[in-house]
């Protein structure tokens, strides 16, 4: 029990990057089906992030933590950009958030768990628990995210993108600031 508690405590924490993230981006207006894509995204490299850690051992993590901050950082901050110019330049089409973007942003909120995945044997002996924890709790944080962003994007409009982009700027600096 105790085991189980602690695999989701860590996969709250793990999660938290990406509901900041989630609630950003659920801002910009996406499609219920982009919203639901991003999620599953998300929660898959939740999946096999921890997994990947676990075998490739812990040289990598250095290499990798370092890139990943940066990476994520940059990463909000040009998606901040946009979102401003697009309140600046406003476009009637739902914001293009293609495949790629999605990976790549699934790919640097998960990095985190990549590492996580190193010291996993030390907490359970049951890896595969442990990743369904990850990529639920994951998927369930993103997808929740995108739903708050969504509503505050309805109900206060412009407002709403403002502080989304403002957030992703601040988790932005944050990221790079641990470069």
């Amino acid at each position: 029990m105790i085991e189980i508690i602690s695999l989701f405590i860590i996969a709250i924490a793990l999660s938290m990057d990406t509901f900041s993230l989630s609630l950003g981006i659920g801002t910009s207006n996406l499609s219920k089906r982009k919203c639901f894509l991003f999620s599953i995204l998300v929660g898959a490299f939740h999946f096999f992030m921890p997994l990947l850690g676990t075998i490739l051992g812990k040289k990598l993590v250095t290499f990798f933590m370092l890139k990943s901050n940066f990476l994520l950082g940059v990463i909000l901050i040009y998606l901040a950009i946009t979102m401003l110019i697009e309140i600046i330049h406003p476009d009637e089409k739902e914001k293009k958030m293609n495949i790629m973007n999605m990976l790549l942003l699934s790919l640097s909120v998960s990095i985190d768990s990549f590492s996580t995945g190193i010291g996993l044997n030390a907490i359970t002996s049951n890896m595969f628990l442990a990743v369904i924890i990850f990529s639920s709790v994951s998927f369930c944080f993103t997808y929740l995210g995108l739903l708050i962003g969504k509503y505050a994007s309805r109900l206060l409009g412009t407002y709403a993108t403002i502080f989304g982009a403002l957030l992703l700027i601040i988790i932005g600096i944050t990221h790079l600031l641990h470069f």
